[in-house]
């Protein structure tokens, strides 16, 4: 929750404290806002915006998000993220990705950047070649100059393949929307989500955990003012030990501190972001460090799909990371969904334990 300024009917400035329900993107009815803030976003300097519901969000959220030339984001993708300087104004930043969205179709290495500013209700973007493309919530077009192409793009939304994915026989169900009784210091909303910033701390597993593949969904906020660590940050903690970063990084060249990233030991190999507000998925696959009479001998290993697309691959992982707060050793810990000050929620969370060889 976060104090913010936001701009109402006959441009009066009004003080209010917000989280803007997401209605349309989670199951079930909510209100149209959240109770009161009492802490910044990511613990900013200043308080920051975070909506939750986009038909609330602004024009810069319905332009904000990824176009391509087919509906499954190949041939031709692009991905428009929306910004706020310092100052309020909207501004964009763009990407157009040769041969589809990464995932479906992009190489990986050719990236068009431009940036632009909100004209009525039009992003207008550029780069120093003297591109000139437009996006407005339905189409992203215009001309690029390097390499020469007039393009057309309509706005798709991506879905995760394995959203919703029901745990298989022998699966432990960590959370499903029904209860939090596999849960310590967790709330349920009347949604059915779990949220992470209430209670204060962060939801974590009654039962501890060895070798283990785990199933998670979430969804990040909005947080146009935010840069970095200020846009949706939570986490998932494998033993409490190890951290798969939670963050809105859509359109960004992801780093290790990054949403999918390995906390500050693995970057992904391809940004698999959605846009904020988009349900999305981690498939985590860990192998917990090894121990021989009381020393380490083999890294903690983590792997991760995110929205179906393998980004990290047996990543070793060379010790506690971030708020990472139990001891590394043998003894097997909780799974904990970090509390960073942001309205981050989740939902069918379930573990398929593996035997240790």
């Amino acid at each position: 929750m976060m104090v913010a300024h936001l701009l109402v009917g006959g441009g009066v400035l009004l003080a209010a404290a917000v989280w803007v329900s997401a209605a349309d993107t989670m199951p079930g009815t909510a209100p149209a806002t959240r109770p009161a803030a009492t802490r910044p976003v990511g613990g900013a300097k200043k308080p920051l915006v975070a909506y939750l519901d986009p038909e609330t969000a602004g024009v810069d959220y319905k332009i904000q998000g990824e176009y391509a030339l087919n509906k499954d984001g190949s041939g031709l993708g692009g991905q428009v993220m929306a910004l706020r300087d310092k100052a309020g104004n909207t501004t964009f930043h763009a990407v157009v990705f040769p041969g589809g969205l990464p995932g479906a179709g992009w190489d990986g290495r050719a990236r068009i950047e431009l940036n632009g500013k909100l004209n009525a209700d039009k992003a207008e973007l550029t780069d120093a070649r003297g591109s000139k493309i437009t996006a407005d919530g339905v189409t992203l077009a215009g001309r690029l100059e390097n390499p020469v192409a007039e393009i057309k793009l309509m706005k798709v939304a991506r879905t995760s393949p394995t959203m919703g994915a029901q745990p298989p026989e022998g699966a432990f169900v960590i959370f499903d929307g029904k209860n939090t009784d596999n849960l310590n210091n967790a709330k349920m909303d009347e949604r059915g989500l779990l949220g992470v910033s209430e209670p204060k701390g962060g939801p974590r597993t009654k039962k501890d955990f060895t070798d283990f593949a785990l199933h998670v969904e979430f969804l990040v906020p909005f947080v146009p003012a935010g840069m970095g660590q200020e846009r949706g940050n939570s986490g998932v903690y494998m033993q409490y030990r190890y951290e798969v970063q939670v963050l809105d990084s859509f359109g960004l060249v992801a780093k290790d501190d990054d949403c999918g990233g390995v906390y500050k030991n693995a970057a992904p190999t391809v940004n698999m972001c959605f846009p904020p507000l988009t349900w999305q998925t981690y498939d985590i696959d860990f192998t917990a460090a090894r121990f021989a009479d009381g020393k380490k001998v083999k890294n903690a290993q983590v792997t991760v799909k995110q929205n179906g697309v393998l980004i990290v691959e047996n990543a070793e992982v060379k010790g506690p990371t971030g708020s990472g707060n139990m001891k590394e050793d043998a003894t097997p810990g909780p799974i904990y969904f970090q509390d960073h000050f942001n309205p981050v929620y989740y939902r069918n969370i379930w573990v398929v334990e593996k035997k240790m060889p």
